[in-house]
């Protein structure tokens, strides 16, 4: 039986090299395999990159070039954006199982042995040679690029141990120890952050890439080594650790760049999709859309921010952690209150403000202002960008006769205030939103078929998103916000004396006889 038309189950039971020879298997290098593969699952309309999403148009297209050119290729672009996932699923282009010469180091092709001890077993042996079969996540290798890699880690050094254990010279080649560039052969190999490889390390591959050269310590070997390599890197000017060296550059066949999701809706496919919410935080957390969105929100707010260094960039990450933070802040609520089960609050948002700092890098401008301060703002920015998808514009609004927010504002402005605390119940939530005369009807008159949880949390949205187009006062306390007239938060903001129990250490209002520490959310 021919060798493309057996099984797997029947490929694993071939354990020589006569039995394989039998079979007419013929050799392939792994940038033909990789094509071949492909292109049958381009045929078959098969998901070739499942799980990747915002790059059907772009960057997958470009890999996919690159594979059916049987080139080497560079993954440029920021951070979070997919480059050593897309690597890593290459994978899955590769056959199942491969035929390798048994007890080598090299993954030797039993048909064009490589190394010398799989020649001389082929010569010792003959079509008795012991076949093993490799499987393709083994055929996978990934090094991360640090200043400390050295020449040996990847192409080889002598090993004196060996030379001694087999009692050979130096002069004998079987003394030396493979890096991890020959014991890839056969394989794919990754280096991520390729401009992080010192310059010197960085030469070392130009014959590898080119020729198939190698050279361990004066041995002159020529190892036509069958490699995949794809490298991945940040921009040139993202910092100052290195670049990468022209000529390698030059020698890498493509580079493809990447980018961050181009829509809100790409980069939700890609949180929900990533983000780990446990079982019984699924059943205890009810969320919507529009809290989705202002997490996707957020990173478009933080990628545009004067305040954040737009060359760092903002990964897929945060809004991935962000999510999370999201759910476990509600989940806290949840648990404090004694409460079965809860519906998320705009007010959950700020709890994720860790996520963030942890997540941006800022500018000098930034710094000054501090992480958390410039992670609120980035909330509020999102919330004021959302707010047009179901409100009026308030600017706009402004120049009507009939005002839509009047009610509300002359609500506050009459001496009201209200305070939301993070940590209340639904019913006690639900109440104090309840109370702002004109809120409700406000709500109605621009949103349809609310459920009762879906209303309250748009009583709350709106009454943020006033805020933040300086409707109303909004100042935050050390577990919730107050809300107020604007004008006069203005007149009694820190140090005025007109609110007793507000807190001049840390500028906000002290909502209970607790001593006064920084507690936030």
């Amino acid at each position: 039986m021919n060798y493309t038309e057996l099984s797997t189950s029947q490929r694993l039971e071939i354990k020589t090299l006569g039995e394989l020879k039998a079979t007419g298997y013929r050799s392939r290098t792994i940038k033909q395999e990789l094509r071949d593969n492909l292109i049958h699952k381009i045929q078959r309309k098969e998901a070739i990159f499942p799980g990747i999403w915002g790059y059907e148009d772009t960057v997958l297209p470009d890999v996919e070039r690159a594979i059916l050119s049987m080139h080497n290729i560079n993954l440029l672009g920021l951070r979070g954006q997919a480059k050593t996932r897309i690597a890593r699923m290459m994978v899955n282009l590769l056959d199942e199982y491969v035929p390798t010469v048994a007890g080598t180091d090299l993954n030797d092709d039993p048909l064009e042995p490589l190394s010398r001890l799989a020649k001389d077993l082929i010569a010792e042996h003959g079509d008795n040679t012991p076949i093993g079969w490799l499987h393709r996540d083994d055929r996978y290798t990934e090094k991360l690029a640090t200043p400390d890699v050295s020449v040996a880690d990847l192409i080889g050094d002598v090993d004196p141990i060996k030379a001694a254990t087999l009692k050979l010279p130096y002069s004998d080649e079987r003394v030396i120890h493979f890096g991890l560039i020959p014991r890839s052969h056969r394989g794919i190999f990754v280096i991520n952050e390729l401009p992080d490889l010192q310059a010197r390390i960085q030469v070392a591959l130009f014959n590898i890439l080119q020729e198939g050269d190698i050279q361990i310590r004066g041995f002159k070997l020529r190892l036509p080594l069958d490699i995949q390599f794809v490298f991945t890197a940040n921009p040139e000017d993202y910092t100052n650790r290195g670049s990468i060296v022209t000529p390698l550059k030059d020698r890498i066949d493509s580079q493809i760049v990447t980018h961050y999701p181009k829509s809100i809706e790409v980069g939700k496919k890609i949180t929900q999709q990533e983000a780990v919410i446990k079982t019984e935080q699924k059943g205890m957390v009810k969320t919507n859309e529009l809290v989705k969105d202002l997490v996707e929100q957020i990173a478009l707010e933080a990628r545009e921010s004067e305040y954040v260094d737009s060359k760092s960039g903002v990964s897929a990450r945060m809004t991935i952690s962000a999510y999370e933070s999201l759910i476990s802040a509600a989940e806290r609520r949840c648990l404090l209150n004694g409460e079965s089960s809860t519906y998320i609050r705009v007010s959950d948002l700020y709890g994720v403000v860790p996520a963030i700092c942890g997540k941006v890098e800022l500018v000098y401008e930034g710094e000054v202002e501090g992480p958390v301060i410039v992670a609120q703002s980035l909330i509020g920015k999102a919330i004021r960008a959302q707010f047009l998808n179901f409100f009026p514009n308030p600017e706009k609004a402004k120049k009507n006769k009939r005002n839509p927010f009047g009610k509300v504002i002359e609500w506050f402005g009459a001496g009201n205030e209200m305070d939301l605390m993070s940590d209340m119940t639904d019913r006690e939530y639900q109440a104090r939103l309840s109370t702002i005369e004109g809120l409700d009807d406000f709500v109605d008159e621009f949103t349809s078929r609310l459920g009762k949880d879906e209303k309250y949390f748009m009583m709350e949205f709106a009454l943020h998103g006033m805020a933040e187009y300086s409707l109303v006062g909004k100042q935050s306390l050390d577990r919730g916000m107050h809300f107020k007239d604007l004008v006069s938060s203005m007149f009694s903001g820190p140090g005025s004396g007109d609110d007793e129990d507000y807190d001049d250490d840390f500028g906000s209002y002290d909502d209970d006889d607790d001593d006064d520490t920084n507690n936030p959310f």
